[in-house]
Parts: C-alpha cells; sequence; structure tokens
C-alpha cells in the first residue's frame, strides 16, 4: 500500500490533505471513494512511512508585517563538515531565517530571509548575519514576485 510508489488512492489522499490539512477522514474518503476505514488506515500508514511528515497551518508573512524577502547566497571559507554544522548551529535560533538549503555549485548555502522591509534587513545582515564566523562572501537577491508557491509533488 505504501511504498516509494504510493498507488493513485494514496495519492488521492495525499492531494486532498494538501489541498485541506482540516478534512476529516470522511471528507477526504468522499473524495476518493472509498469508506472511512480504509481512509484512514492508509493515513496512518502514511504518516508511519514518513511520506506525511505532519500537520501545518500556512500562513501569510506579509499579514504579520514580515512581508520582504531577501535571497542570500553563502559561501563558507571552507566546506568541511565541522565549519557546515557550525554556520548552521549559528543560524537556526534567528527567525529571519526562514529556509536554508545546502546547495551544490559555488555557493554553499541559500537562505530566505523574512523581514518587515529593508531597514530590517539590513540591521539583521550588518549587526548579526555579518558576524557569523566562516562566512566568506554573501550575494543578495531580493525577490520580486512569487509565480508559484510550494506544494510537495505527488506525480
Amino acid at each position: 500500500m505504501v511504498s516509494a510508489n504510493p498507488d493513485i488512492l494514496d495519492l488521492g489522499i495525499l492531494r486532498a490533505l494538501q489541498t485541506n490539512g482540516r478534512a476529516s477522514i470522511q471528507e477526504i474518503a468522499a473524495q476518493v471513494g472509498l469508506s472511512p476505514s480504509p481512509v484512514a488506515r492508509r493515513v496512518r500508514l502514511l504518516e508511519e512511512a514518513g511520506v506525511i511528515t505532519g500537520y501545518a497551518a500556512l500562513i501569510d508573512e506579509t499579514s504579520l508585517g514580515f512581508g520582504f524577502s531577501v535571497f542570500l547566497s553563502v559561501k563558507l571559507e571552507k566546506q568541511v563538515d565541522d565549519a557546515l554544522a557550525r554556520f548552521e548551529q549559528a543560524i537556526a535560533g534567528h527567525p529571519e531565517v526562514v529556509d536554508c538549503w545546502l546547495m551544490t555549485g559555488n555557493r554553499d548555502y541559500l537562505l530566505r530571509i523574512a523581514t518587515s522591509g529593508l531597514e530590517e534587513f539590513e540591521r539583521f545582515l550588518v549587526g548579526t548575519f555579518t558576524k557569523i564566523p566562516g562566512v566568506a562572501s554573501i550575494e543578495s537577491s531580493i525577490p520580486l514576485r512569487r509565480v508559484k508557491s510550494g506544494q510537495a509533488r505527488l506525480g
């Protein structure tokens, strides 16, 4: 039932939950054409298999005053395990850093920083981020508009 290749019913359940994470088992069952018991069992198995990793509310950062995003490409002085771990630990406690990816290519990390505006970003960049040990260079890019927003690929 749940494996590296979920079947069409599992994908239907995942689509229903991705659209509405608060949907009841009965609502999902109606959408995928199964009775509630097998849907509940499949949801539990999807959770146990790690396909469903959790449930969360999607929050509009702009409505909370954090509508200014900046992408930072970061190159470290050294790309050894200890340096990577120190950098990751250093950024973990900063709420401005909302996304961080370890990258291939000419930069080591790509971060998305969310702030209230350019002034707050500058304070974070100059007052905090540039003081992280081991950072060799930083390149920032300001997005103009989000074209597509992330949900998991289901096929």
